[in-house]
């Protein structure tokens, strides 16, 4: 079947299997920073924005994201390129792997809430697995971004 959506702010058209999930569909549309990694929605990594919320995209069939707008971290480098510095320097980036799915759900949160305290930090980002790190790094570089924003 045929859907269309915007994809990090131009319109796509693609042919997906009525079982596609987004994630398949995102890949194949050169969107590598959405990854696989437990297939149960349970690690974050697949986290993508569809109309401004964060979703996981490998419980999200294709066709749900017809008629909306769906953007990666391919589409919000911009946004996304101070906050990653401070991911960096407070040693929370230990492998990358869990990056994109931390600053996809942090952009959101900053979205909806400016100004979090680090328990509504921690609550946003629950559903991020990180097998490196500890969390601490991650929740550092948030509060000093926000900090060095005059937050």
């Amino acid at each position: 079947m045929e859907i269309k959506l915007i994809l990090n702010g131009r319109q796509v058209v693609g042919h997906v299997d009525a079982d596609t999930v987004l994630l398949d569909f995102l890949r194949e549309k050169g969107c590598l920073s959405v990854k696989r990694g437990c297939d149960t929605s349970n690690c974050g990594l697949c986290t993508v924005l569809m109309d401004g919320k964060p979703i996981l995209s490998c419980s999200t069939l294709a066709v749900r994201a017809d008629g909306h707008e769906v953007f990666t971290l391919e589409g919000l480098q911009g946004e996304a390129a101070d906050f990653i510095g401070f991911i960096a320097d407070q040693g929370a980036d230990q492998c990358g792997f869990c990056n994109p799915g931390f600053v996809m759900n942090t952009i959101a949160l900053l979205r909806e809430n400016p100004d979090p305290t680090d328990e509504e930090i921690r609550a946003f980002l629950a559903g991020n697995l990180c097998r490196c790190s500890g969390y601490d790094g991650q929740l550092r570089g948030i509060r000093n971004y926000l900090n060095s924003r005059g937050r």
